[in-house]
């Protein structure tokens, strides 16, 4: 009896070291399974921080991007706005400058003109002197002095675009002539000048003094 009791002893030391050792593992596993769980949940929570960092990070990029957007289309607005007022005061300048242009070339040609119908009884003076010399005088130092005087002011008629209206031959024309003598006698055509009285002139084109004219009638 007191064998049985002793073996049972040792046996029930043996039993409850594994009980201890099963009890230990439970123990263990559950502290691993509560561990594993923590790192879990700490990893969820990492990442849903992340999510939350970079949902935030993206908020603000879209928040940038938005004000970029709108700082373009100001600066947009802006350049176009300058653009136009260049544009519009360069076509101001533009057509100052033509105008100040056009009206100093009409001073010019209004200047010119008076100065060469002030010069035009001179010419005709020079041309009826010319034609009073006698053939036998042509040759004279004076005669020579006279017409070379002419040909000069010849020479700045042409350079000044004055030219002499044709006359002669030619059939009326009442924008370059002006009649005023009647031809009845020769055999001319009707309306035809025969006979230039005093040369008209023009400059550049405009009448500067109409020719005073004879017209078979």
């Amino acid at each position: 009896m007191q064998e049985e009791e002793k073996k049972t002893s040792p046996e029930q030391g043996t039993e409850e070291a594994r009980a201890g050792e099963a009890q230990d593992t439970v123990t263990k596993e559950t502290d691993e399974a509560k561990a594993a769980e923590h790192v879990e949940a700490s990893q969820k929570e990492d990442a849903s921080d992340a999510e939350a960092s970079e949902a935030a990070e993206s908020g603000d990029q879209k928040t940038e991007s938005k004000v970029r957007d709108l700082q373009k289309e100001k600066y947009e607005k802006e350049i176009a706005e300058c653009k136009e007022k260049y544009l519009r005061l360069y076509a101001e300048f533009d057509n100052f400058r033509k105008r100040s242009e056009k009206e100093k070339s009409q001073m010019f040609d209004m200047g010119a003109r008076d100065v060469i119908e002030k010069i035009l009884p001179i010419v005709d003076n020079f041309e009826r002197a010319l034609g009073t010399v006698e053939k036998e005088d042509e040759d004279d130092a004076f005669t020579k002095g006279v017409r070379g005087i002419y040909k000069q002011i010849r020479k700045m008629f042409e350079d000044l675009d004055v030219k002499p209206i044709e006359a002669e031959g030619a059939k009326f024309d009442p924008n370059l002539h002006n009649a005023v003598m009647t031809d009845t006698e020769s055999d001319a055509e009707e309306d035809t000048i025969t006979q230039d009285l005093q040369k008209g002139y023009t400059y550049k084109g405009q009448v500067v003094r109409h020719s005073m004219v004879k017209v078979k009638k």
